[in-house]
């Protein structure tokens, strides 16, 4: 059955050939493929959990070509949802922008992992003390870095709705302990071999989100838990330049900070609910664009050639 987007702003889904349109996020399409899945990736970008009408060119094939980047490098970690990512198994209406994967049976929790604090993390601990239950010493500003990186899960919130910080307690509840820190493990060995590797390049990654499913072929009672979605990408990490990272202030990024700080502080825009969000200006548009392709570029030693 095909779910309808809730947000006015998610257009139509693509007519696919072969492929039945299943859901629509806030930038990704999914469709079944016979026992398979297709995620597509579009240029659609939110922010603050709700969907802008204008798209940023590129966007969706990028976000492809990073995860697909990531999850080679981290496939000793943790198996990946990932059976195809080129025609014939791919339809060449959607190459560069989709994936064909796995149906798996998703855990009901984001897995977070911070190596520093910014973000939701430091509101968190502005407010509290703590980021997802873990209390933390006192002094840290913006851009502190972490002796250690945290995990950090949150509720997955339906769509429109805003994820909530939960402690690992809550997890282990949740999906039980053996399967809870099996997700810690893997959310943080994923985080600290992506950071390293960005940091050789001149990038810090400030913090990341996976998700985490079981393949229902595993049978009940596993701990065997596969990635999926996207790894490693502006849109579930923050990236900044490491030459001018300076804790105490708001970092320059490589990904979509500088559309939320359009948003908050030049836009109009008054966060409430009813309203409708606005058209993004072409030249927010283009240093957005830009701030992908050097997250990009920087990342895997190679220009953007799309």
């Amino acid at each position: 059955m095909t779910m309808a987007p809730t947000d006015p702003n998610i257009p139509a889904p693509e007519r696919i050939p072969g492929a039945a349109h299943l859901y629509s996020g806030k930038v990704r399409d999914l469709y079944q493929v016979g026992d398979d899945l297709l995620m597509v990736a579009s240029d659609r970008v939110s922010a603050y959990d709700r969907v802008f009408p204008t798209t940023i060119p590129d966007k969706g094939r990028i976000l492809t070509a990073l995860s697909l980047f990531w999850f080679d490098q981290v496939a000793d970690i943790a198996p990946n949802h990932v059976l195809a990512a080129a025609p014939p198994q791919v339809p060449e209406q959607v190459r560069g922008r989709a994936i064909r994967c796995r149906t798996l049976t998703m855990l009901p929790v984001e897995c977070v992992a911070r190596g520093y604090l910014t973000g939701g993390g430091l509101a968190e601990y502005r407010d509290h003390g703590v980021v997802s239950g873990i209390e933390l010493p006192a002094g840290l500003v913006d851009g502190s870095r972490f002796e250690q990186a945290l995990f950090t899960p949150s509720t997955k919130a339906a769509q429109g709705e805003h994820d909530l910080p939960i402690g690992f307690d809550q997890v282990r509840a949740t999906v039980g302990d053996a399967v809870a820190e099996r997700a810690r493990d893997i959310t943080l060995r994923v985080y600290e071999r992506c950071a390293s590797l960005a940091r050789e390049r001149g990038v810090v990654m400030a913090d990341t989100k996976i998700e985490l499913g079981f393949d229902p072929a595993a049978g009940p009672g596993t701990t065997d838990l596969v990635i999926a979605d996207e790894v490693g990408t502006p849109d579930s990490s923050r990236f900044w330049p490491a030459e001018s990272w300076q804790p105490g202030r708001a970092q320059e990024s490589f990904d979509k900070q500088v559309l939320r700080d359009w948003l908050r502080h030049d836009s109009g825009f008054s966060g409430s609910p009813d309203e409708p969000m606005p058209q993004i200006p072409d030249e927010v548009v283009e240093l957005t664009r830009g701030r992908y392709l050097e997250a990009y570029r920087r990342i895997t030693g190679t220009a953007w050639e799309g």
